[in-house]
């Protein structure tokens, strides 16, 4: 089984990454308190984190070379923004002694603000050049899977993003993309047989 990813991941952020809607759960401002770790509060105390194996998932995601992306149609941009700046991603599993990231760093594109999601792709698209097959993008909206039409795989969330739905979504990307997969197994055994010449 190949463990080819695709060049561009992209997530919803309400209900996908996290447990709200941050346009109408949410009351500014955002604080964290200290350096807790995956935990953002509103002015009511309302807890703002990512589902639990998220931040597993895009230390996996930046280790593999995968651009990120977080694709929203909130009508509150900025204080999605904020939320990702304040919240804190623990290090990796066994890297115990390093300090935490801000989430915002693992984004490398943003697409908040309201719309439809095809324009949010478009400009993915035209920011990093990659073709729309090897963009995968996560989403508890069905409507949105109206991106298929670009070329886009789409993977419904149904109760936030886990490691099992992650995993399904790359298992339907590659079945959706074999020729691509094939030429990047065929890449790697060739470089491992001339390592090993």
């Amino acid at each position: 089984m190949t463990s080819r990813l695709p060049k561009l991941v992209a997530f919803d952020l309400d209900y996908t990454l996290w447990d709200l809607w941050i346009d109408t759960h949410v009351d500014p401002p955002l604080r964290r308190v200290g350096n807790a770790v995956n935990d953002v509060r509103d002015r009511h105390d309302q807890r703002i984190a990512f589902y639990r194996d998220v931040p597993e998932i895009l230390h996996r995601l930046r280790e593999g070379g995968v651009t990120i992306a977080a694709c929203s149609r909130t009508s509150a941009p900025d204080l999605a923004r904020r939320a990702l700046s304040l919240l804190l991603v623990p290090p990796p599993a066994g890297h115990k002694g390093e300090a935490p990231s801000p989430a915002l760093s693992f984004f490398d594109e943003k697409e908040i603000y309201p719309g439809s999601k095809i324009k949010h792709f478009k400009e993915l698209h035209k920011k990093t050049g990659l073709p729309y097959s090897e963009m995968l993008f996560f989403d508890d909206e069905h409507r949105n899977k109206e991106v298929e039409s670009l070329g886009v795989t789409f993977c419904l969330v149904r109760s936030g993003v886990d490691d099992r739905l992650f995993e399904r979504g790359l298992a339907e990307w590659r079945k959706r993309h074999p020729v691509e997969v094939a030429e990047d197994a065929a890449g790697n055994d060739d470089a491992v047989n001339t390592e090993s010449a």
